[in-house]
């Protein structure tokens, strides 16, 4: 039962590091792209809610 436990676990953990590592890449694509907001940006955007 308990190695059943730690391959969830480890199985959980491996999903989750695979989903931050693909919105990482997606960031810096992002930033390489030039599709960012300044924080000058950010701040407007909050300051109009």
């Amino acid at each position: 039962m308990g190695i059943a436990i730690k391959n969830a676990e480890s199985h959980a953990v491996n999903c989750a590091m695979r989903t931050i590592l693909a919105k990482l890449d997606e960031a810096i694509e992002d930033l390489e792209n030039g599709r960012v907001l300044s924080a000058e940006e950010v701040w407007k955007e909050l300051d109009s809610i």
